[in-house]
């Protein structure tokens, strides 16, 4: 393997993470993606527990951590390029822990299980790494103002879909729908450093 297919493991990690939860959704009668969360798919209880993380969790995992130490290899006269890489490898092993540690079948439960406490910890983990890496990429100098530009659109609709998804559960209505919308941001903007390193 070369140095550019960890580059671009990015960039796979987004689009493996779409057809992965589509494919776990299809063994999961009656799933919606609107009103469910992504994690659901490997809820304990679900028709997709052990599925669901076999294709997505642990790959994921290690298509994360491939690319944030190709972040770190590349960077080694960066630190805030060595810094965004490390938060990629963190957001990889939380990935790999959200997906080992299940969450409860009753995702609105009072009274969640230590493994559920775990995999919502793991889960915010995951979502800070992914705010504050685009954050660093504003003052990284290597980065050109356009692609600045574009880690502060993604990183804004992160934090709107984020606010949104909040408001969503506490009603109780759709948060899949502003999950898989903010998740998809951060993606996308992984996807977007993903192309530009592997260049």
């Amino acid at each position: 393997m070369s140095e550019s297919f960890y580059g671009y493991c990015g960039l796979l990690a987004s689009v493996w993470i779409v057809f992965g939860v589509f494919i776990a959704a299809k063994r999961y009668q009656g799933y919606n993606h609107a009103k469910q969360f992504c994690s659901e798919l490997g809820a304990v209880g679900s028709p997709t527990e052990k599925f669901s993380p076999l294709i997505n969790n642990y790959p994921l995992a290690v298509l994360f951590c491939l690319f944030g130490y190709d972040l770190i290899a590349s960077g080694t006269h960066s630190i805030l390029l060595m810094a965004i890489g490390a938060l990629v490898i963190v957001h990889g092993l939380g990935t790999l822990v959200a997906g080992f540690f299940p969450m409860d079948a009753d995702p609105y439960t009072k009274n969640p299980t230590t493994a559920c406490k775990i995999h919502s910890w793991a889960g915010f983990i995951m979502l800070l790494s992914l705010y504050i890496a685009p954050v660093l990429a504003l003052f990284e100098s290597s980065f050109t103002l356009y692609f600045k530009l574009f880690s502060l659109a993604c990183l804004l609709i992160a934090v709107y879909f984020t606010v949104t998804l909040a408001k969503a559960i506490k009603k109780q209505t759709n948060p899949g729908t502003h999950q898989r919308l903010g998740y998809g941001a951060q993606l996308l903007w992984l996807s977007g450093l993903s192309i530009l390193v592997a260049q």
